[in-house]
């Protein structure tokens, strides 16, 4: 049996803020799904990001679903997605009627390849199909190539919503995160860079769109004294105490990104000299916030694979996980059509997501390279110190 603490792969790291802006959430009885605090998160993220507008919601889903209502798709039409992603990323789609059709990454980003992106719409128009929206996914907290899959969408009148929720505090060029498409999503769970306790955030500068998913989010009350509905709408705002939450997280959201990269750094200095192992690379066009930090392994050269290693470290009770499995080997979309795939295959198959959380010490990271380094008989490693 494990006798050390355990190690989570990315818990939550309060700042110390965050119990004031509850205190004053409680102490003004705004503790419903709406109230000053939320309004000022939805300010404050919209300075952050740059749009002009922000809606905070239950989850990033619920946020993916009514910005893809809000550009537009309806019953028919095809879904372009990121195969290497988070399952919530892919589903709102069929919530509304649309279909799926899965596009890979580029093997210098990880994100969506914008030339396969190409191929994906020439097949679904050609099948007499409309795209209704293509949604790239910031994978890990790299920015997807804006510009490029823009250059793709935006001469055939298709919208773009970024996936984001992995990526607050990361920059594309020089804007923030999911700044570059018709609309952006963001995710404050427990496990992200920062959160809400669980929640998620819609943004665009169309203010027709947000106000319009605002009413949405609110079951589509309409504006009468009784209750009375013209539309479905949905129970997916976030709630005061929740924004609360996020507004002291936001405080220290330059610390925390700073942290996950420097985290980064040890585990590429502990254990890049290995034999047969690599790291996620960084887009030349961004700074990503390393979310989590991914390890490739070639099991030939190493000696063990990652559900090895993930095994080995949780004997020694510390959380690992694989990459996320791509949408296109999933069960429930085995015939769902995917532009490429092995590029996010191959990922998938070598790929294993260390602990990465902001409040890690220096013995807690040198806990994990060790158990991790201990799977290989290699040359002793190296290490620098505190990141």
């Amino acid at each position: 049996m494990p006798t050390s603490d355990r190690l989570y792969l990315s818990p939550p790291h309060m700042g110390g803020a965050e119990l004031d802006f509850v205190h004053r959430a409680f102490e003004s009885n705004f503790i419903a799904p709406l109230g000053p605090q939320l309004a000022e998160f939805e300010a404050e993220f919209s300075r952050l990001t740059g749009f002009a507008h922000c809606l905070g919601l239950s989850s990033g889903t619920a946020a993916i679903h009514l910005g893809l209502r809000q550009l537009g798709v309806g019953p028919g039409d095809v879904v372009i997605a990121s195969t290497l992603t988070f399952i919530g990323s892919v589903t709102p789609a069929t919530f509304l009627g649309a279909d799926l059709h899965f596009v890979d990454c580029d093997a210098a980003t990880w994100t969506m390849d914008p030339a396969l992106l190409a191929e994906a719409v020439d097949q679904v128009e050609a099948d007499g199909r409309r795209v209704g929206a293509v949604i790239p996914t910031d994978l890990y907290g790299q920015c997807s190539d804006y510009d490029a899959l823009l250059a793709v969408c935006h001469p055939r009148g298709i919208p773009l919503l970024v996936d984001a929720a992995e990526a607050v505090g990361a920059a594309y060029k020089d804007r923030h995160a999911g700044r570059g498409g018709d609309a952006a999503v963001y995710s404050f769970n427990g496990n992200k860079i920062i959160t809400t306790g669980g929640g998620g955030l819609l943004a665009s500068d169309d203010k027709a769109l947000i106000d319009e998913a605002r009413r949405l989010s609110q079951q589509a009350r309409d504006p009468a004294p009784h209750y009375q509905h013209s539309t479905i709408g949905y129970n997916y705002r976030m709630s005061n105490v929740a924004a609360a939450i996020g507004l002291g997280q936001l405080d220290v959201l330059a610390e925390r990104v700073a942290r996950r990269r420097a985290i980064f750094d040890w585990y590429v200095d502990s254990l890049g000299r290995l034999p047969g192992v690599s790291f996620m690379p960084e887009a030349a066009y961004g700074l990503g916030n390393r979310w989590l930090t991914v390890i490739l392994l070639d099991e030939a050269e190493f000696g063990a694979g990652p559900e090895d290693v993930r095994l080995a470290l949780e004997a020694e009770n510390i959380e690992s996980r694989p990459v996320w499995k791509p949408m296109h080997m999933q069960p429930v979309f085995r015939d769902v059509p995917c532009s490429g795939g092995a590029v996010s295959e191959g990922l998938f198959r070598r790929g294993l997501c260390l602990p990465s959380g902001t409040a890690m010490s220096e013995a807690e990271l040198d806990r994990v390279a060790r158990r991790v380094a201990a799977m290989t008989a290699t040359s002793p490693r190296g290490g620098r110190g505190t990141p």
